[in-house]
C-alpha cells in the first residue's frame, strides 16, 4: 500500500511535537507499505488543504494522521471524528478563541474505515501501551480526522483514513508534574506496528477493547 503519513507541527507553547518527531523517524517503507511523510499546521481549515493538495497529487491507498495528546498514557488510535458545531477555542498562537470550522453538508461525524482495533491490538503485541479511543477532542486533531472522512465520502472513495494520538515524550514534561510520556522509540515503534499492520483488507478484528469509562 501506499500510505500518506501527516503529523502536526508544535502548537501551544511547546517547542515540540512528538507526533512530528515520530513521524520523521519512520522508515520510508514498512513491511509492503511505501509511506509519504507530511508535516501539516495546527491550524483550522489549512492543515485539510495542505493534506487535499497531496492527495489531489499522487494516488495514495491510506492516510494517516498522527497527533499529540498531552495527558494520555498510551497511543490511541481513534475510532471517530465529530462535526462540532459550537466549540469556542484558541488557535495554535494563543490568539482570541475563534469558531471550529464546520462542514455544513457533512455528517454529524464520521468514522475511521481503518481496522482501528487491529492496530490497537499491533502495538500491545510488541509491548507499547495502547487503547482504542473514541474521543479525538474538539481542537485540530479531531477538525483533519473529520474533513479526512468528509474527503473520503465526496473525494477520495477508495481511501483509508484514521487518526492516532501519541502522548508528550520526557522532555515535554519536565515542568509538568505528575504527567504521563512515553520515549521517542516506544512511540514510532508502536506506530510501525500499527502501520505494519494495515492491509487492502480493511476488516477489523473481533475483539473487545471497550472500556467502562
Amino acid at each position: 500500500m501506499k500510505i500518506l503519513v501527516t503529523a502536526f507541527d508544535p502548537f501551544g507553547k511547546e517547542q515540540t511535537n512528538p507526533a512530528l518527531e515520530a513521524v520523521k523517524l519512520l522508515p520510508e517503507t514498512i513491511g509492503d507499505h511505501t509511506i509519504t511523510k507530511l508535516e501539516i499546521p495546527t491550524v483550522f481549515k489549512e492543515s485539510v488543504a495542505v493534506i487535499e493538495q497531496q492527495l489531489k497529487s499522487e494516488t495514495y491507498d491510506a492516510v494517516l494522521a498522527i497527533g499529540q495528546a498531552g495527558g494520555r498514557f498510551e497511543i490511541t488510535p481513534e475510532r471517530v471524528g465529530i462535526n462540532v458545531d459550537d466549540a469556542r477555542i484558541a488557535d495554535n498562537q494563543g490568539n482570541q478563541p475563534i469558531d471550529e470550522v464546520i462542514q455544513e453538508d457533512g455528517a454529524p461525524a464520521y468514522f475511521s474505515n481503518m481496522p482501528v482495533k487491529r492496530l490497537t491490538q499491533a502495538m500491545k503485541d510488541v509491548g507499547v501501551p495502547a487503547s482504542l479511543s473514541n474521543s479525538a477532542g474538539t481542537f485540530v486533531c479531531n477538525h483533519v480526522l473529520y474533513n479526512l472522512g468528509y474527503l473520503h465520502v465526496t473525494a477520495f472513495p477508495h481511501i483509508q483514513f484514521g487518526f492516532i494520538h501519541v502522548p508528550f515524550i520526557p522532555e515535554q514534561v519536565t515542568n509538568k508534574p505528575n504527567t504521563p510520556s512515553m520515549a521517542l522509540d516506544t512511540i514510532v515503534k508502536g506506530l510501525k506496528a500499527a502501520i505494519a499492520a494495515l492491509s487492502t483488507d480493511n476488516h477489523d478484528d473481533a475483539i473487545a477493547l471497550g472500556e467502562t469509562h
